[in-house]
């Protein structure tokens, strides 16, 4: 059985080709995702040359942006509720309970009790201890979801995939616009990550076993 010639050259994917998750979660509405990696150099010159001798390395930094479909809600942060809850998981962050109920009722008129709440930050409970109000949360903005993973997951017609992944992941900034000549609603958000995993290509993917033989025989692995 002769080798494909498609299994040994290089392949492409399209955006309809790949499929987005977010801290293990798939995540439909994404329409893009884009990154950059900056990172400070900068020459040393010495006396009696107008060229540098060379070029000192400095500080990395990693951001991007990513655009949504908007539906009916937030996909980002409804997907993070509805992961599996606790403590160790990312859909949790360490905040105020008060903020919380001001954010569901809506009413300024409990603005005062909770400044004097938040004034107090160490309460004494029932038990007659010292207690924190803060307490584990479900985020209600996308800037306090903990950081998390964005892995991208491609798979073409001919049955090959390949992957990346942003690692550490953490929202920065939010915006969303809504106008009567625009026939779909997107939201946008800005991230910095720790770091990126570029696009690897899976081994052997869609090709049988017959062929991993004789391309094993041939010298091609891949």
């Amino acid at each position: 059985m002769a080798v494909s010639e498609y299994t040994k050259s290089y392949n492409s994917f399209s955006g309809v080709d790949i499929q987005a998750t977010f801290a293990g979660k798939v995540i439909g509405e994404v329409q893009g995702v884009s990154y950059s990696i900056t990172r400070e150099k900068a020459p040393i010159y010495t006396m009696g040359s107008p060229n540098p001798r060379a070029f000192s390395r400095g500080k990395r930094g990693i951001a991007g942006s990513l655009i949504f479909t908007v539906f009916d809600r937030n996909s980002l942060l409804d997907s993070i509720r509805n992961l599996d809850l606790n403590e160790n998981n990312v859909d949790r962050f360490y905040g105020y309970e008060f903020e919380r109920q001001r954010f569901a009722n809506g009413r300024e008129s409990q603005d005062n009790r909770l400044v004097n709440d938040f004034a107090n930050l160490i309460t004494t409970g029932e038990t007659g201890e010292a207690q924190s109000p803060r307490q584990w949360m479900v985020p209600y903005y996308t800037d306090q979801i903990p950081p998390f993973e964005i892995v991208l997951t491609a798979a073409n017609e001919y049955g090959h995939v390949g992957s990346m992944a942003v690692i550490g992941c953490e929202i920065l900034n939010e915006g969303c616009g809504m106008s009567i000549d625009d026939i779909v609603t997107e939201e946008h958000y800005t991230f910095v990550a720790r770091e990126i995993k570029h696009w690897k290509p899976s081994n052997n993917a869609g090709v049988s076993a017959g062929e991993r033989a004789v391309a094993g025989e041939n010298g091609y692995v891949g």
